[in-house]
């Protein structure tokens, strides 16, 4: 007896709609992807076990480089145009409204007081870390953060906003750069602050390492 003979299918497989959901999510990602800018001022932030996120609004941030130059940076506008207000009135830079507004929405500041007026007007492709002098801040007889610092403080007492006030120091950086900077925060009764560093894990053998393995909490204070 003859053995009935099924009919061939074809193999071939329509890839046609795994091409369409492929495509798709490659315009997804190329459409919605935002590349990290370029930073201001390159600082290399030493390694620590920490894991505390720091803030990101009402920033007050202070870095410094691995040649001791020293920027301030802020996110509030009304703060900066209370500081405006405080320069202007306890120095004879002379800020003018148009000025104002430029310090207003600059983000990075890295000159002395002085030569504020001529830093404001820089284009921005000046702004950086490189082209700056930064703040004077390396010579205890001439540490300009100490006046910096109180015009933030001032501008937050006037505006009515907390501020968060974070260091970002090269993690090749002098100790007197670093000194200052606190000597600053001092004389300005700002004694609580955030390091920023860079997270690695807890070494392992270490008290830490013990405590971490056995379900303790690792202090961020």
């Amino acid at each position: 007896m003859a053995r009935p003979k099924l009919p061939r299918k074809s193999t071939s497989v329509d890839m046609t709609a795994m091409c369409d959901v492929a495509f798709l999510l490659l315009s997804f990602f190329i459409l919605t992807t935002k590349f990290k800018p370029s930073e201001t001022v390159a600082v290399t932030t030493p390694s620590s076990v920490s894991s505390k996120v720091a803030p990101e609004k009402d920033v007050t941030l202070v870095s410094f480089t691995k040649d001791g130059k020293v920027f301030l940076s802020l996110d509030n506008k009304a703060v900066k145009e209370e500081m405006a207000r405080q320069i202007n009135s306890s120095t004879s830079v002379g800020l003018t409204p148009e000025e104002v507004e430029l310090f207003k929405d600059a983000s990075l500041f890295g000159t002395s007081v002085g030569q504020l007026k001529s830093f404001l007007r820089l284009p921005k492709e000046q702004l950086n870390g490189q082209a700056l002098p930064g703040i004077p801040a390396q010579d205890t007889a001439n540490n300009e953060m100490v006046e910096w610092m109180r015009y933030v403080v001032l501008g937050h007492a006037a505006a009515g906003e907390r501020m968060n006030l974070l260091i970002k120091g090269d993690n090749l950086a002098k100790y007197p750069t670093f000194k200052n900077v606190i000597d600053a925060f001092k004389k300005n009764d700002q004694f609580k602050f955030q390091m920023i560093t860079n997270p690695e894990g807890v070494p392992e053998g270490t008290d830490l390492w013990k405590r971490f393995m056995q379900g303790g909490k690792i202090s961020e204070d």
